[in-house]
């Protein structure tokens, strides 16, 4: 008989997932159902470690992440999340599954199977890196972006909504935004910084002079030496040019 520990703050969603497996595999047996963090921590500190985990990821009292800041879960894990699965396809490995919620039957199965698969192999230091990426993941997108950023024009801020800009790039060491509608604005701040502050999913840093909005690109070609040249809907100063390191990554960060 395998152990089973649902971490899962919805009683409803860990009542379903219950029985769900009792009817898919018998041999697993559910032994404790968790609702938080503190109680998870607490839990695994003075019980022996199941032999399998569902593990939601947003819990009452915060991301199922901070379980790991203090203790170490030494057994497969599969993560349940309401999260949209473009956010979770990279961290597809062997040990590990992630379930999109409401969690349907053939998912299961599918989870199962590679739990089946794995319970005599021990985690890798891959499967560690890859969990350490995904917090890392979920953390990213846990946090709240600029929407605005103020603009010291004279003795005046000026509010520059993120929505309105279209690039961000370095010019004789300043930085200035081109918006949606031609304007360019000094920011007045450094590059890093603002990277920094915007969301990953709608900007990408093309280069170290060029920051660009996804929804600013009209095309793409193929340059020289495997380089991809970007043309915007808004008037640049030079050609924005991706190397050909950065390639696989724009196009993953382009498509998602």
């Amino acid at each position: 008989m395998k152990k089973v520990v649902i971490i899962e703050d919805e009683a409803i969603a860990a009542q379903r997932l219950s029985k769900m497996l009792s009817e898919e595999n018998p041999d697993l047996r559910v032994v404790q159902v968790l609702q938080t963090v503190e109680d998870t921590v607490d839990w695994f500190q003075t019980n022996p470690t199941p032999d399998l985990v569902f593990m939601d990821i947003h819990l009452a009292d915060g991301l199922a992440f901070r379980i790991f800041d203090k203790i170490t879960i030494e057994c497969p894990i599969i993560f349940t999340t309401a999260y949209d699965q473009y956010a979770l396809q990279a961290f597809q490995v062997n040990s590990i599954d992630y379930l999109l919620k409401p969690i349907n039957r053939e998912d299961l199965q599918r989870a199962l199977c590679k739990f089946g698969k794995i319970e005599e192999k021990a985690p890798s230091s891959s499967e560690n890196s890859q969990l350490s990426a995904l917090m890392e993941m979920f953390n990213r997108q846990s946090r709240q972006y600029q929407s605005y950023f103020l603009i010291p024009v004279k003795d005046k801020l000026v509010p520059l909504a993120i929505a309105e800009v279209a690039c961000f790039y370095l010019e004789d060491k300043v930085l200035r935004a081109v918006t949606f509608d031609g304007r360019t604005v000094v920011v007045g701040k450094p590059l890093d910084v603002i990277v920094d502050q915007l969301d990953p999913h709608l900007f990408f840093r093309a280069n170290r002079q060029y920051v660009v909005a996804h929804k600013a690109i009209e095309g793409i070609s193929m340059w020289f030496g495997g380089k991809l040249n970007l043309s915007l809907s808004v008037n640049v100063p030079e050609r924005i040019l991706i190397s050909k390191a950065r390639v696989p990554e724009f196009k993953e960060w382009y498509t998602l």
